[in-house]
C-alpha cells in the first residue's frame, strides 16, 4: 500500500505539474480535444514519423473525422503544428510539429521528470 500512495503522489505532482505547463502564458489555451489530438500527433512525430491530414483524421475512436479537422485548423491557428505539401502529390498534406509545440511538448515531459524526483 504504501507504493501505491507513493505513486498516487507523484501522480498528484504530475497533474499538478501540467496544469502550470498549460497555463503558462508563453502557450496557447488548449480544449482538451486539442490536447488529446496534440497528445496523439506527438506519439507521432516522437517516434520520428510523418502523420497526413487524412491519417489525423481516422485516428481517433473518440472524435469524428469532422471535429479532428477542426481541432486541426484550431491548432494549426494558434501555432502548434503546421502543414507541408508532399513533394510528389500536392493533395497530400503532412502535420509537423512548430518550436512553439515542441516546446510545450518538452515542457511536459520536464514535468513527468520533475514529478519523479520529488
Amino acid at each position: 500500500m504504501e507504493k501505491f500512495t507513493d505513486y498516487c503522489q507523484i501522480y498528484l505532482k504530475f497533474l499538478d505539474l501540467t496544469q502550470g505547463v498549460r497555463h503558462f502564458p508563453a502557450f496557447p489555451s488548449l480544449d482538451l480535444a486539442e490536447q488529446r489530438l496534440l497528445d496523439q500527433l506527438a506519439v507521432t512525430w516522437c517516434l520520428g514519423k510523418r502523420i497526413t491530414v487524412v491519417k489525423a483524421m481516422q485516428m481517433s475512436t473518440d472524435a469524428s473525422s469532422t471535429t479532428i479537422h477542426r481541432r486541426l485548423k484550431t491548432l494549426r491557428l494558434k501555432g502548434m503544428l503546421e502543414l507541408e505539401m508532399d513533394e510528389d502529390d500536392n493533395r497530400v498534406k503532412y502535420i509537423v510539429s512548430t518550436v512553439l509545440s515542441r516546446d510545450y511538448l518538452g515542457k511536459l515531459g520536464q514535468s513527468v521528470v520533475q514529478a519523479a524526483m520529488s
